[in-house]
């Protein structure tokens, strides 16, 4: 008894140095701990410092190697700008010729359905030696190129009218088409099927005789209906042309320049005119007088092409 009295208090002593250990060594990890946090915070606010600076440097550095440039405010005196330049960036130039357009509708219905060849079809007017191609806008002599003479996947179709009923309503004067390098491939005067009222010359440009000797209304839908069976049809304002034709063409294959959203934006979202289209986008002046709907059918021709990369991705894309 007077043994296990004697050693209690040695094994308290013992066990309270333990405890006292076990206390100091935490302490001096947490103390080992802190320092280390406080090194590594101290490390990174010297890494940003020095990134900032680096950054700072990196900018200053681009700053003087880059070019003063000053705006300009128009052309110098004595030269001239079309309004082209203002509106040339509305949408993308299609550059170098294109690829072909993939005809995904080889079987449209059009009305007749029966097919012909009309790639060496004559004009009832000539046309012009020379003429301005959709895609260089530089003189090219058209007579001397088998291959611009040939009818393409693309056809622009412009029509005149003349008045019958009360001098309103309109009827079939004369077709022309074009391919796609501005070409006539296709223009003639249709006889009427009604008394004209009104010849519209001053704008049509329609004359009697024209019309006297003109081509059967039937033969004249037939034909223009074969050129566009499968063809990508573009033109101004075409509703109006195929209702006068009594001829439908499948709306994916329309490229109607009154109502690219685009192109609207020249008249502030307003139907544009194809004269001021061709003035504001071509810098050409149409319509001056007497319409010609070769012409119409050309300037039209001309818009796509020159815009028809960005009108094809806008018509992929939905916008």
């Amino acid at each position: 008894m007077v043994e296990e009295v004697t050693f209690l208090p040695i094994i308290i002593v013992i066990a309270i140095l333990i405890c006292c250990r076990d206390m100091l060594s935490k302490m001096m990890k947490d103390q080992q701990s802190i320092t280390r946090t406080k090194r590594n915070t101290e490390e990174t606010v010297a890494n940003n410092k020095k990134s900032f600076a680096i950054s700072n440097e990196s900018r200053n550095t681009e700053k003087r190697m880059k070019p003063n440039l000053k705006p300009s405010h128009g052309p110098a005196h004595g030269t001239s700008i079309t309004n082209w330049e203002k509106f040339k960036d509305l949408i993308k130039d299609s550059g170098s010729d294109e690829k072909k357009i993939r005809n995904n509708n080889a079987h449209a219905k059009t009305f007749p359905r029966q097919r012909r060849n009309y790639n060496n079809v004559e004009s009832t007017t000539s046309t012009p030696a020379l003429t301005f191609s959709p895609i260089t806008k530089s003189k090219v002599d058209i007579t001397k190129n088998e291959a611009m003479n040939q009818l393409t996947k693309q056809v622009a179709m412009d029509c005149e009218m003349v008045g019958i009923g009360d001098g309103t309503e309109n009827m079939l004067a004369r077709v022309s088409l074009v391919n796609r390098y501005g070409v006539c491939i296709y223009d003639k005067y249709v006889k009427p099927r009604e008394k004209v009222q009104d010849y519209r010359t001053p704008v049509s440009g329609i004359r009697p005789h024209d019309l006297h000797n003109g081509e059967n209304f039937e033969t004249v839908q037939k034909e223009v209906a074969e050129i566009l069976h499968g063809r990508l049809l573009i033109g101004h304002a075409l509703k109006h042309d195929t209702d006068v034709l009594f001829l439908s063409h499948p709306k994916r294959m329309i490229r109607d320049t009154s109502r690219y959203k685009q192109f609207r934006k020249v008249s502030k979202g307003n139907t544009p005119s194809l004269k001021r289209l061709a003035a504001e986008l071509l810098g050409i002046d149409i319509q001056s007088g007497e319409h010609s709907s070769v012409e119409d059918a050309r300037t039209a021709m001309q818009l796509y092409m020159l815009y028809k990369n960005q009108w094809e991705t806008d018509i992929r894309t939905k916008r």
